[in-house]
């Protein structure tokens, strides 16, 4: 007899803007997806296989696991048990602002350094302690917070390399960016490629991590958090974005982040957990 599935997720707002955690007990597996701005945490328990854009991931007990904007990973258990991980989510610009204004790339997925774990722990102490009525311990979170940026900004990544698109294929980008809700048919991409559907489909894979729409539908994804956490209400964001009904807004969440709408939404705009 099978045991009963396990998932659970918390969510908290930084204390600066642009930051999040992700705090998460499951023995579920998510989809491919990617975050807008960079993630780093700690796997705490259990392990974790993923597919990432730098290679394969499998992150044990103790180890960093990272992830880069617009990286494309899924998630699985290892051993089919739960795993136990926390992660925060920092945008790109606020991570410029913490560190000294260069646009960074993590460079390994999953490694061990116990230096950064524990200012990790630390952050994530500080961040238990945080109250924004109190602005010292706001300030003693955000400094953590700066200190585990540095720390991995000068000894875990580079400078970021722009990446120049064949012009073909940002035509296609381009396309689908303007007409997220009622798009093109694969048809209509190709001639605009001037490909065929199969070489489209490669090529924007390859380029972009998911063939274009799995990508689009990641596109609607990401435009549906931020309306949200503007405080946008969940029906509202679901049709903006392209989405059937709030239902089908709510899977595609659970289902490539493991939360849904209504926890992102009261995470970011509701009273601090």
């Amino acid at each position: 007899m099978s045991s009963s599935p396990l998932h659970h997720v918390r969510l908290r707002r930084g204390p600066v803007d642009g930051v999040h955690t992700e705090e998460l007990h499951s023995d579920r597996s998510f989809g491919r997806h990617w975050h807008d701005g960079h993630g780093f945490g700690v796997m705490e328990a259990g392990g974790h296989r993923s597919a990432s854009g730098r290679g394969p991931v499998e992150a044990l007990p103790g180890h960093i696991v990272t992830s880069n904007p617009g990286e494309v990973h899924d998630g699985h258990p290892l051993g089919r048990t739960a795993r136990r991980w926390r992660m925060v989510h920092v945008t790109s610009s606020a991570m410029a602002r913490l560190v000294d204004g260069q646009a960074r790339e993590f460079t390994q997925p999953v490694f061990d350094d116990p230096v950064v774990r524990t200012a990790i722990a630390r952050l994530f102490h500080r961040w238990d302690d945080m109250d924004h009525d109190a602005p010292l311990t706001v300030a003693a979170c955000e400094e953590a917070l700066t200190q585990v940026c540095g720390l991995l900004a000068h000894g875990h990544s580079t400078r970021q390399t722009e990446v120049v698109a064949p012009a073909n294929l940002q035509r296609v980008h381009d396309c689908l960016l303007d007409q997220v809700v009622a798009p093109p048919d694969l048809d209509q991409l190709a001639q605009l490629a001037g490909l065929s559907r199969f070489q489209l489909v490669r090529q924007f894979a390859h380029w972009q991590g998911l063939p274009p729409f799995a990508w689009l539908q990641q596109q609607r994804l990401r435009q549906a958090r931020r309306l949200i956490a503007a405080g946008t209400p969940l029906a509202e964001a679901a049709f903006a974005c392209g989405f059937a009904d709030q239902s089908h807004l709510n899977r595609q969440f659970v289902r490539h982040f493991g939360f849904t709408p209504g926890q992102w939404r009261l995470a970011m705009t509701g009273p601090l957990q």
